[in-house]
């Protein structure tokens, strides 16, 4: 692994720390933690952490020494300075002294030392840092050391290739007996320039931010050299069939298996994202004969189960044109996965003083042979995390088999972090968002109303894609950059289908549609050119009809239901003069609302409108609304707010409406009018 310090850079982000106020040691130690946290094969998704002693003001303005060491929630890769919070260091070394120190009172001793009581909670491993005398510490869970750790013999293999150079540290839960036992370590050979934590990952000191810097990149140099000798071929593959099916077809088929109904009935479901990966690495590994023993044994360090559980689910080679016999398999296997994980937490809960609160037994990461593997999360950002580590415990089976094999630390070790006092205070304290799992496919995105209804669905927890024909992306960055953006024609039957597999490999599948796209086409009835009808049907009633289709396919493999909803304007029921190549494909999208309602709705797929008039917006622009107003006669003030109330309509609306649908479980077939008040356009 190459060493990425460079002065220059170091110098330009202590200057500038430097007019902030921030000292040279801490400008440092933000430099390096951000090297360090920028390189995935060290630290993924804020694993690691990282100190610094040195001296600061109090509140009362005295200078006392401090350990600044990274707080809870932040993320090395990016980390400010107010992510180490600094904190008393002689308090802490006193702990040393302590025989046993629970993990509760160790977090309220760290918390009342902190120098700014509003900080975050230092790293869990913060008594570990202070009870060693160095300067700078870094600590990373290096793929590549824990290929070596994760062994049965992995203090002999880590001391034949450090020698004295690195102490060794028996596992250990993290806490204050690992820091105490750290310490002896140390303490026995004062001159080791790091510890290895045997199944945990590895910690390198120094006097300067460089020094414990350098150490790591070498140490970990040394194990990604050692990996590289007498390697022998990994995994030996399985049959597969002769075609396997694709992610798109694949995904919704789990993703509906892994969701967990509401006991009462509810039509409600507790939904996962997915995130898909594939490549050579995963390949060879989900397609190895020995999947079942190696991906089995538990996770490459610790931290890692809190993410992904203690191992993945494997479900069969889904078979292209056999998709039937894959889902029943599926979810036989999951179901085993289930029954499994209650009965280990049974065992275990158990031997525990304090009962735990169980969490969901579903999965986290799935392995597919033939094709690749899934993240699964409540959001996209928690799919992508379990992905990731999924993706790197991949990497650090493959080199501990291609030299040893690979073993974790034991099932009730695993338990105890999966159900970590800490963690399990967490639980409950903050409420999820009413449309936090699902996602949202909105057309016409990029459009005023496609917009507003986007935002609203992803306030509401929803992951959000915009489909439209231009300036898709453009909108999805306005919506800050996490919604899947898709450019196209929604009249195009193939582009439609292209789009919404491309939803199912990105995020899963499909849980709610608002098909909104659409056009404004005028003229006499009795004149109109048939090529104009037929574009505005084309439009306006087909691509609604492609669009819920193509949703209606993804939600059926599901099984989980699902929410369709259109825009069909008020002149489905209202219709204006000169109108009617807009208001007649409008009427139609109308009655195709309530066929979807009545055929899909023993599915559980709801089907509802809204009816929305004079939105400002693509489809009603200015010229149109001065148009529309020398129809009726009226100024273009008055059209705009002639309804009941005398208040002009706006986007938002129209998208509260369509979010009221999204959740309202056991409500289908039904027309919601969003226009002021307008008798002529009330349905009852």
């Amino acid at each position: 692994m190459q060493s990425l310090w460079y002065d220059a850079d170091a110098e330009r982000l202590v200057e500038r720390y430097a007019q902030q106020g921030v000292g040279r040691d801490l400008a440092l130690r933000v430099y390096t933690s951000r090297l360090l946290g920028g390189e995935p094969k060290l630290v993924l998704h804020g694993g690691g952490n990282t100190s610094v002693k040195t001296v600061a003001k109090d509140l009362l303005d005295e200078e006392v020494e401090v350990l600044c060491v990274k707080g809870s929630g932040w993320d090395m890769a990016a980390i400010e300075p107010a992510g180490l919070p600094a904190v008393r260091l002689q308090p802490l070394r006193k702990l040393r002294q302590r025989a046993v120190l629970s993990d509760e009172e160790m977090v309220r001793v760290q918390r009342a030392n902190l120098i700014d009581p509003g900080a975050p909670n230092p790293s869990v491993e913060t008594l570990l840092h202070a009870f060693l005398p160095h300067k700078y510490i870094d600590h990373t869970h290096s793929t590549a050391v824990l290929s070596l750790t994760d062994q049965p013999d992995a203090a002999e293999r880590c001391a034949d290739l450090y020698g004295r150079r690195l102490g060794l540290v028996p596992y250990i839960m993290p806490g204050f007996q690992l820091a105490k036992k750290a310490a002896e370590i140390f303490e026995a050979d004062p001159a080791v320039e790091g510890l290895v934590l045997l199944k945990h990952g590895i910690f390198t000191f120094g006097e300067t931010a460089q020094e414990a810097y350098e150490r790591m990149i070498a140490a970990v140099s040394l194990a990604e050299e050692r990996l590289t000798r007498r390697r022998t071929t990994v995994f030996a593959a399985a049959s597969l069939p002769a075609a396997v099916a694709g992610a798109a077809e694949v995904a919704p088929i789990l993703r509906g298996i892994c969701a967990i109904a509401d006991p009462s009935g509810s039509g409600a479901y507790k939904r996962f994202i997915l995130e898909f990966r594939s490549n050579p690495a995963v390949l060879d590994y989900v397609n190895g004969a020995e999947l079942h023993r190696y991906s089995q044994t538990g996770v490459a360090t610790p931290d890692h189960t809190i993410r992904t559980k203690n191992y993945p689910l494997i479900v069969p080679a889904p078979e292209s044109g056999k998709l039937d016999i894959f889902k029943t398999a599926a979810r036989e296997a999951v179901d085993k996965f289930v029954a499994e994980y209650h009965a280990y937490f049974a065992r275990h809960n158990a031997r525990q003083e304090v009962p735990k609160r169980e969490l969901d037994p579903m999965p986290r990461v799935i392995l597919v042979p033939g094709l690749g593997l899934f993240g699964l999360g409540r959001s996209a950002k928690d799919a992508r995390i379990a992905a990731d580590i999924a993706e790197s415990t991949i990497e650090t089976v493959t080199d501990a088999e291609a030299v040893g094999r690979f073993q974790s630390i034991s099932e009730a070790d695993l338990f105890d972090i999966e159900y970590w006092s800490l963690e399990q205070a967490k639980l409950g304290q903050t409420a999820e968002k009413p449309l936090a799992g699902q996602i949202a496919v909105v057309t016409g995105g990029a459009g005023t109303i496609g917009f507003a209804t986007a935002r609203a669905m992803s306030g509401a927890g929803a992951e959000v894609v915009l489909l439209d024909i231009r300036d898709a992306k453009a909108a999805a960055q306005r919506l800050g950059g996490a919604a899947l953006w898709i450019e196209c024609d929604v009249a195009d039957p193939a582009a439609v289908r292209r789009a919404f597999d491309r939803v199912a490999e990105h995020f899963g599948g499909v849980d709610i549609i608002v098909s909104n796209s659409g056009a404004a086409w005028q003229g006499r009835i009795g004149e109109v050119a048939d090529e104009v009808l037929r574009q505005s049907f084309e439009l306006n009633f087909f691509a609604h009809q492609t669009v819920a289709q193509n949703a209606v396919h993804i939600m059926l493999a599901q099984g989980t239901g699902g929410c369709l909803l259109f825009n069909v304007s008020k002149q489905a029921v209202n219709p204006g003069p000169n109108f009617g190549p807009y208001g007649l494909p409008k009427a139609a999208t109308l009655t195709l609302v309530r066929q979807y309602a009545l055929d899909y709705g023993a599915d559980g797929i709801r089907a509802n409108a809204v009816n929305a008039d004079r939105i400002r917006s693509g489809l009603l622009t200015p010229e149109l609304i001065a148009a529309r107003a020398r129809a009726r006669g009226v100024s273009e003030e008055a059209y705009m707010a002639g309804n009941l109330l005398g208040r002009e309509v706006t986007a938002d609306d129209v998208a509260q409406a369509f979010l009221h649908h999204a959740v309202a479980l056991k409500t289908t077939a039904d027309v919601t009018t969003v226009d002021g008040g307008n008798i002529a356009a009330a349905l009852r």
